[in-house]
């Protein structure tokens, strides 16, 4: 039992030095096209966001006005 814990420690430890080596390797600047795909996302949201906002101002102007039109049904 002993013996297999430690062939597995002394495995572990070997593999994993270079997957710790190369842990870095993605850490620089993005590419142009990401940039791109990135920012292409955020405009949708932000053209979703603008109208949305206008309806919510006019549903609280709606809500706060106190102008109260009573409805007159005919018999």
């Amino acid at each position: 039992m002993k013996n297999t814990l430690r062939n597995t420690a002394i495995a572990l430890i070997t593999f994993s030095s270079t997957a710790f080596a190369a842990s870095n390797n993605g850490a620089g600047e993005g590419s142009l096209l990401l940039t791109l795909f990135i920012g292409f996302f955020a405009l949708i949201v932000v053209f979703q966001l603008v109208p949305a906002v206008i309806l919510f101002v006019g549903i609280i102007k709606g809500l706060v006005s106190k102008d109260n039109k009573e409805v007159e049904t005919s018999n």
